[in-house]
């Protein structure tokens, strides 16, 4: 490793923890989405008290490194990407604002529409954020102010595709997660929902990460090459083992190695 590549190290280490750790938060919110009893809406608003928008440091932290270490990047980057980084920027703002005021509102129909706003930004933050990647990945973004398409860099297959993965591995790690803190608490029924939750969203991300991996393969030649040359297949079969371990140990309702284990099937997609 050279030392022009240290830089990368930081940012993979960053870039991970943000979508372990920021991308629960994200898929917490979605749980919150139709929420039919008040104690489910609330215990995710608990959960993520501790941690609300502090996760964002990450995040911070591999734009801080990558506009110093590679300006050159950093600027063809946010130029080429700005419409999808723009919309994550803003559902950022919105989701801050409406966990910041969702404690003062007095009637129902001012915390559906608050609980609204949370969640579907929540939801739209990531794929914003997932569309940019698989436009970088996808060499779309090329080195310049402004050279790629504003619009097909990230309006395209690759990007649709990590987008919804990068929803939906963050909806899993929540639901895992909120199963877990319930249990703790001693609140058996919130625990057995999100037990039943984290089953069914272990399937569906096994699904969309399978699909994932097909659209890439048709759309994204270099991408595919990378994905599926060495080491790169061994962080995939990593990713799938301990997915599947993560299951049988919700199935067990032994939520605190499955926290772990659903971490690092995430950590392992992201590298």
């Amino acid at each position: 490793m050279t030392l022009a590549e240290v830089p990368l190290v930081l940012m993979l280490v960053g870039l991970t923890a943000y979508a372990v750790l920021g991308g629960a938060d994200f898929g917490a919110a979605f749980w919150q989405l139709g929420a039919r009893t008040e104690a489910r809406r609330e215990h995710a608003y608990r959960a993520m008290g501790p941690v609300w928008e502090a996760n964002h440091v990450w995040l911070i932290f591999v734009l801080a490194i990558c506009w110093t270490a590679y300006p050159e990047a950093f600027a063809s980057i946010f130029s080429t990407l700005s419409m999808p980084l723009f919309i994550a920027a803003l559902g950022i703002i919105l989701r801050g604002t409406a966990y910041a005021v969702h404690a003062g509102t007095a009637r129902e129909i001012e915390r559906k529409a608050i609980d609204a706003v949370f969640s579907v930004s929540s939801i739209l933050t990531p794929f914003a954020l997932g569309t940019a990647i698989g436009g970088i990945a996808s060499g779309r973004v090329p080195v310049g102010n402004a050279e790629g398409d504003l619009v097909t860099s990230w309006v395209n297959p690759t990007s649709f595709a990590i987008g919804v993965i990068a929803v939906a591995t963050g909806v899993y790690l929540a639901a895992v997660y909120l199963a877990g803190d319930a249990a703790r608490a001693g609140l058996d029924d919130l625990a057995a929902a999100f037990r039943a939750r984290a089953l069914a969203a272990g399937f569906a991300t096994g699904a969309v990460a399978l699909a994932g991996l097909l659209v890439v393969s048709l759309d994204a030649e270099r991408l595919r090459d990378g994905l599926f040359g060495w080491p790169a297949i061994l962080a995939l079969v990593a990713s799938a083992a301990a997915g599947l371990a993560t299951l049988e140990l919700v199935r067990r309702a032994r939520f605190e190695p499955a926290r772990y284990l659903a971490s690092a099937a995430v950590a392992a997609i992201v590298v």
